[in-house]
């Protein structure tokens, strides 16, 4: 299977999903709000790449709440393991529960790696911008977790 790399423009793959607490988050419904969303893939839970990256989320999330876009994270771990990431370092966001990877198989975000010569599936650190009219307004493939939300602040001009 091909991998989908989505763009600016594009219109974003819809989706429900089961978040931390059970409940479930659709985009539909978010932009039905008139909110966007700031839809960010990560590799795992408490790891230090990832913290970094949701504990610069959770020190901005004034700022995108302000601006009228819903941030929630997703990666392939479960959700006992999400509640322990936002209890441990106090993230006010969803964290969508995706252990079959098909939300990261939508947006491109399921790629085959390479570490000390070995070659598995995992996630590539990656976020998207969904506006209010479901088009992806900003996508980055493969970001930093340094210096990657101050970025997307300038780039989606966000309060």
């Amino acid at each position: 299977m091909a991998t989908v790399e989505l763009a600016i423009g594009d219109e974003a793959p819809s989706f429900e999903a089961e978040v931390t607490d059970g409940g479930k988050v659709s985009l539909s419904e978010i932009l039905s709000t008139g909110r966007g969303v700031i839809l960010y893939f990560y590799p795992r839970d408490n790891t230090p790449g990832c913290t970094i990256q949701a504990c610069d989320f959770r020190d901005n999330f004034g700022r995108f709440e302000d601006s009228s876009w819903k941030v929630i994270g997703v990666s392939t771990d479960s959700a006992k393991s999400h509640q322990k990431f936002i209890d441990k370092h106090e993230l006010p966001f969803d964290l969508i529960v995706d252990e079959d990877a098909a939300l990261h198989e939508s947006y491109g975000t399921w790629r085959e790696k390479s570490m000390y010569g070995k070659t598995y599936m995992g996630t590539l650190r990656s976020t998207f911008a969904i506006g209010v009219d479901g088009k992806i307004a900003w996508v980055g493939y493969g970001v930093k977790t340094k210096g990657h939300v101050d970025s997307l602040i300038e780039e989606l001009k966000v309060g």
